[in-house]
């Protein structure tokens, strides 16, 4: 190869770098402006496309929609489920696993886990896991109460591009039950039925996928349906071997007894009632767990996969604080998992970083509100002067989650004590200690100044600071002024002085 050859074959690989280059910078910008399209200015870490998935008389569930975004790495959406006293989400299974967190009342959670009935009742604080796939329903049991769930929606296994999509296995005209789109034949020679009997079966329920229970109303249809001709179905196995035998009624009768517990009367004696059925793993009370930090100005609780295995499953972590009036949680980096967030209760304001220092989000909160974190995007949380915040969430990590504080005595800063960190904020050391001496607080701080409701507050102090540096920076200005100026009159000095001592030299 000849040396012209070489080089227009150089000058080719740099153009195509040069340009390769500029199409990633171009990138890049374009991502930040579809980012900054897709969020407002001030609120693009807030979720805010929501859908009133259901809304029957007893009851609603409305999702929040995750974000889509290059930074986040697992799509998830959030769910409020509200129930009516005495009200029931009928049986059906879903394409996302649920991570339920009871916010309010008491629920009876009923499920099929290998191949058995599993039912949990659940209080205020619990968390439960219900796997895609999974048939489960949902009782609200408490007297006279309202029934409050958050739960996180998994879009990994899901097969819609919308929220999540439900499988009836129980309805009529509405909700549609699974079941309705077989032949009739075909059912009615599934259940031992008649087709009028199949039919008045399935076409009673009108009311919603979330619909109430009668207490003078026995549920006589389902319960005629579920013993219709039972001898009749378990004669057909008869010829069976003694375990396939067992293994098969284990399996029908897991369904009987699905149907049954849900619409036996909740009426009976109190005494006699069942929190715990089945092989399920149990739910798990964040109220009832130690805090992981606690001092005077809140506490907060992370529940990961080591203390609640079913977590694992999902790849999905949980976590509540409390923040007293005023406080704030120290600026920190998640730097394993993305963080969503729901205010549970009171206002605050949510601070989050971009990479390179800038301001991406400072937004008050209020309840009912949901904010989400990218993975290793530096963020607080500060609570109004006006009372507690609290706030629950899901990360998308399972696993102890370790974050970094950047503030407080024991932020990074702490560890990386030394010359270098001097020499990057180019201060002296005793500087550096000053800087970090002044807090003694860790994790949770006292924060008073910046707390809202503080917007003209916040406009006053920045005023004056503003007025501060510009004086400082004046006076600055002045003594730079004044060393210059002096300067010049010292090597005026020195060349008079050396004038008049050549010149006396000269005489001499």
């Amino acid at each position: 190869m000849g040396k012209k050859e070489a080089l227009l074959i150089l000058l080719i690989v740099a153009v195509l770098g040069n340009a390769i280059g500029i199409k990633e910078e171009e990138e890049e910008e374009w991502w930040r402006e579809r980012e900054e399209e897709k969020f407002g200015s001030k609120e693009r870490f807030l979720m805010v496309d929501s859908k009133k998935v259901i809304e029957t008389e007893a009851g609603e569930m409305r999702v929040m929609r995750g974000p889509i975004s290059r930074i986040l790495d697992k799509a998830m959406h959030i769910g409020f489920i509200t129930m009516e006293p005495k009200s029931l989400f009928v049986p059906q299974y879903l394409d996302s696993t649920l991570i339920l967190f009871v916010r309010r009342g008491d629920v009876k959670v009923g499920l099929i886990y290998k191949d058995e009935l599993a039912e949990r009742r659940m209080k205020g604080g619990d968390v439960f896991r219900i796997p895609a796939g999974s048939v489960f329903y949902m009782v609200n049991v408490g007297e006279g109460q309202r029934l409050e769930i958050i739960c996180s929606i998994d879009k990994s296994e899901s097969l819609s591009y919308g929220t999540f999509q439900s499988f009836f296995v129980a309805g009529g005209k509405y909700p549609g039950s699974v079941l309705a789109g077989f032949d009739q034949d075909t059912l009615a020679t599934a259940f031992n039925v008649s087709y009028t009997e199949l039919r008045r079966i399935l076409s009673r329920q009108r009311q919603g996928p979330i619909v109430y229970i009668s207490d003078t109303e026995s549920p006589r249809v389902w319960s005629k349906f579920l013993q219709v001709k039972d001898k009749a179905r378990l004669s057909k196995v008869a010829d069976n071997n003694e375990d396939g035998e067992e293994s098969e009624k284990n399996k029908r009768w897991s369904w009987r007894k699905l149907m049954n517990s849900i619409f036996r009367n909740e009426n009976r004696d109190k005494s006699k009632k069942i929190t715990r059925t089945g092989k399920s793993p149990d739910s798990y009370n964040l109220y009832d767990k130690t805090p992981d930090f606690s001092n005077a100005y809140g506490w907060s609780v992370a529940l990961d996969e080591t203390e609640y295995h079913p977590l694992g499953h999902s790849g999905i972590g949980v976590y509540l604080v409390n923040l007293t009036a005023g406080s704030m949680m120290a600026p920190h980096v998640n730097p394993t998992a993305a963080e969503y967030g729901i205010v549970l209760r009171g206002t605050g304001t949510i601070q989050i970083v971009y990479p390179n220092g800038t301001s991406a989000m400072n937004a008050e909160v209020t309840e009912g509100d949901v904010f989400w974190i990218p993975r290793y995007f530096p963020f607080c949380q500060i609570a109004s002067r006006t009372g507690p915040f609290e706030f629950f969430g899901f990360t998308t990590s399972s696993r102890k989650n370790r974050p970094q504080f950047l503030a407080g005595a024991s932020s990074i800063f702490h560890t990386l004590r030394n010359m270098e960190m001097a020499t990057a904020f180019d201060i002296t050391e005793d500087d550096m200690e000053r800087l970090l001496g002044a807090q003694y607080e860790a994790i949770i701080l006292p924060s008073a100044e910046i707390a809202p409701p503080h917007k003209e507050e916040e406009k006053k102090r920045r005023k004056e600071e503003e007025r501060r540096e510009a004086e400082t920076e004046t006076e600055t200005e002045w003594e730079r002024e004044r060393e210059r100026e002096r300067e010049r009159e010292r090597r005026v000095d020195e060349v008079v002085g050396s004038f008049g001592r050549n010149l006396v030299m000269g005489f001499a």
